[in-house]
């Protein structure tokens, strides 16, 4: 473990710094700069000569969160580290991972192409928009799941007459895991949405009467989804409606909605900071997952061992 140093870029450091507290290694220290004309400049503070380096950062937008990723992969490699390893919590620009239309860039690739040329050996990441993501990468990729730090919330809760919702046709094989675990039904949201980042609620498949729901998704963008879904579902009958994410992007007027909908509780994960507090919020913390992954690595041990939960 001595060779083991865990850097963290400005997008999440908080989730770095307790990622490092599970290891038991202080948060190396890297100073980065923005100047004035928008150019980030980093500089490893501290010898990572033949260390097995790990840099925590989410790539949600603005793009600088990226770039500055790629700029300390760079700066780790150029210092002569042993061993780079990307840690993304949240990987993004995954939406778009295939030409559904003409013209159209597939940036999930393009960002795979960006972290294996800046220098990245390896990369760490949580709950891919699809998994198939992952073979877009040259060099190996880990995929961890939260959906043991989340059904760990629900069964302590212990939430009676429960249903597990996907809350549209893509998410049916992670609802599907939820319901099996948590030994419940499983209903699924058909929604059409008219245009990119709208979607309408059109029929729900399954009976919701009396029911509490859980909907389960990986990320949760502007909430419009969910909002409707869960209007829906209250008009089918159901009791408490309840909502887990890996993802809080919450982008736009996505707190504003959330609040204003008649949902109990989202509960998110810490991969993403929130904009702000909420009370209908709930963040349980994934640190521990990435912690234990990371120290498995560097020890040469199973990744895969950490997840008893189905992901089919």
């Amino acid at each position: 473990m001595n060779s083991l140093k865990v850097f963290s870029g400005r997008s999440n450091r908080p989730l770095a710094e307790k990622i490092a507290k599970v290891i038991g290694e202080p948060l190396g220290s890297c100073e980065i700069k923005t100047f004035s004309d928008g150019e980030i400049w980093a500089k490893y503070s501290e010898n990572v000569r033949g260390s097995d380096v790990f840099i925590v950062q989410s790539t949600q937008p603005p793009a600088e969160n990226l770039l500055e990723l790629l700029i300390m992969i760079d700066a780790a490699k150029r210092a002569s580290a042993h061993h780079v390893a990307a840690v993304i919590p949240y990987f993004g620009y995954a939406r778009q991972d295939r030409k559904d239309q003409p013209r159209v860039s597939i940036t999930a690739k393009l960002i795979a192409n960006l972290l294996t040329e800046a220098g990245a050996d390896r990369v760490i990441t949580m709950d891919l928009h699809a998994p198939q993501i992952q073979g877009f990468f040259d060099i190996p990729v880990d995929h961890l799941y939260s959906s043991a730090i989340l059904l760990r919330y629900f069964n302590r809760h212990k939430v009676g007459n429960l249903a597990v919702a996907s809350p549209d046709v893509g998410g049916i094989k992670m609802a599907r895991a939820f319901a099996k675990r948590l030994e419940t039904d499983l209903i699924v949201i058909d929604k059409r949405r008219p245009k990119q980042n709208e979607a309408e609620v059109m029929n729900i498949i399954g009976n919701v009467q009396g029911r509490n729901i859980l909907i389960v998704d990986d990320l949760i963008d502007t909430a419009g989804t969910l909002s409707n879904a869960v209007t829906a579902l209250k008009h089918a009958g159901a009791g408490d409606v309840y909502a887990a994410c890996t993802h809080a992007v919450l982008s736009g007027g996505a707190l504003h909605r959330v609040e204003a909908s008649p949902l109990t509780k989202l509960v998110v994960t810490d991969t993403l900071p929130l904009p702000k507090a909420s009370d209908k919020i709930e963040v349980e913390s994934v640190a521990r997952i990435f912690a234990e992954a990371m120290k498995r690595m560097v020890r040469h041990q199973s990744i895969s061992s950490l997840f008893d939960v189905d992901k089919g």
